[in-house]
């Protein structure tokens, strides 16, 4: 396994979540911070291979940044990091 470094991990700045999320992330028994580590890693998660391929020119780029996954109650969750890197949200995609 390669370890990361700092040119191989997103920036997240502020963490938040809407409640609906959290409720999700709840209800699977999952912590955030799971999905968090892997959009921090680049594992952009169930996103087509056209946004996959977004993120990464995006991330030199400045533009936002979109992870998509599934909690072990087959909920989807967003996750999207800002352009600025500012803000990274969690949420659901009936949030957005």
């Amino acid at each position: 396994m390669i370890e990361p470094t700092e040119k191989t991990i997103v920036p997240l700045g502020q963490i938040v979540a809407t409640p609906a999320a959290i409720e999700a992330l709840k209800n699977a028994g999952q912590s955030p911070m799971e999905f968090l580590s892997r959009h921090r890693r680049k594992d952009w998660g169930e996103v087509c291979a056209e946004d996959c391929n977004a993120n990464d020119r995006d991330l030199t780029e400045g533009n936002r940044l979109l992870s998509a996954y599934r909690t072990k109650k087959d909920v989807r969750i967003w996750i999207i990091t800002e352009w600025d890197r500012s803000v990274t949200t969690i949420l659901l995609p009936s949030d957005y």
